[in-house]
């Protein structure tokens, strides 16, 4: 089937773009050359899953290679439990020489989810440093001005939220062809409303002296990216992405698959282990996402890989070549969430049966020390 002119041109474009901007740093053997950042160490690491897809009652404690994974909390009154939904929240909390930082990755796709698994899980918002969002999906940001309305007045006057790129910001839709639906819009005005400032982090940046993100990620593995949402470029009433930013003439306020350009994962270096590479969902591919924490870290070893991987709608035999392509870069540990599917967590236990966590909603993962 052909594509329509405006969305050949646009996935085009997009290549040539990813391309572009990959260039200089990506060609040739990897790591090759000086780090872009000056990536921070931290003796610990503890993710505290708020939100996932599942919520197992009777998950149990494991260890593996080196990581410890805990279940969620006694709930004392029988009338309330944990809730799962489709979406991610984490509460990252990091050490190192007695120097702490608690971080927030996503926030789930509703704030009633949020409060009631915060508050059961007994995170404290007021030691908040950074908000981080992973990606323009509901799902991952559909909680969050709620959480803001709640809690602002207890995080940091100048608390910013770290975002990928501009498109984190286009209107988005999802549903079958020819009956696409709104998917949301992540809108700044929102977050200016309540005094966060948005940092867009399209390069490599430190955030808290003791993280960083990847920036954009390059696409040069065999991954591609799954069927997902559609994205609207250009501004609508004030809210919407910059369409200049990607597009060339002519396409502002086309309707066009999502290629996420604006895509990112959180790092962190843990002392003696190596990386830890969170993943919200991978949509521009899970080993595309590791390789660039690689390069612009300059810190070839692989600790773990952690988050969703967006892989639950992979066909069979693409999807046993993608865990063929983890395998090679010798995580300690794999830790599936969200998205990734049971049809992932399958093909990685039988490829890498030494190597594979599973988690729960309320859990808590702890790297180091």
């Amino acid at each position: 089937m052909n594509q329509p002119a405006d969305r050949r041109h646009f996935l085009k474009f997009a290549a040539l773009a990813v391309a572009t901007t990959t260039t200089a740093g990506l060609s040739g053997s990897r790591h090759a050359h000086a780090a872009v950042l000056d990536a921070p160490t931290v003796d610990k690491l503890s993710i505290r899953v708020l939100v996932d897809s599942s919520f197992d009652l009777f998950f149990r404690p494991a260890q593996l290679n080196g990581v410890a994974i805990t279940p969620p909390p006694r709930i004392p009154d029988f009338r309330r439990t944990l809730h799962n939904e489709w979406g991610l929240s984490l509460w990252l909390e990091s050490q190192r020489a007695g120097e702490d930082r608690t971080m927030m990755l996503d926030y789930g796709y509703s704030q009633n989810v949020l409060y009631n698994n915060m508050e059961l899980i007994g995170v404290d918002p007021r030691k908040l440093d950074a908000l981080i969002v992973s990606h323009g999906h509901y799902d991952h940001f559909g909680g969050l001005m709620g959480f803001l309305d709640k809690y602002r007045s207890q995080l940091p006057a100048g608390v910013k939220l770290y975002a990928g790129g501009e498109d984190n910001f286009c209107k988005r839709l999802s549903g079958p062809a020819g009956q696409l639906a709104d998917f949301g819009t992540l809108d700044r005005r929102d977050l200016a409303a309540r005094k966060v400032t948005a940092v867009l982090a399209e390069k490599p940046v430190v955030i808290a002296g003791h993280a960083f993100t990847t920036g954009k990620i390059a696409r040069n593995s065999l991954e591609r990216v799954l069927p997902n949402s559609h994205v609207e470029f250009g501004i609508k009433e004030g809210a919407g992405c910059d369409a200049a930013k990607y597009l060339p003439a002519g396409m502002d306020g086309k309707v066009v698959p999502d290629e996420h350009l604006h895509e990112h994962a959180t790092c962190f270096n843990i002392k003696g282990k190596g990386l830890v590479v969170i993943s919200s969902c991978g949509h521009v591919g899970i080993v595309n996402s590791v390789r660039q924490a690689q390069e612009v870290s300059g810190i070839e070893k692989v600790h773990a890989i952690v988050g969703g991987f967006h892989l639950g709608p992979a066909p069979k035999d693409y999807l046993a070549q993608v865990v063929g392509e983890i395998k090679k870069l010798k995580p300690d540990v794999l830790i599936p969430m969200h998205c990734s599917g049971l049809n992932f967590v399958q093909e990685a236990r039988a490829q890498m049966p030494e190597n594979v966590l599973v988690t729960t909603t309320g859990s808590r993962i702890t790297f180091g020390a």
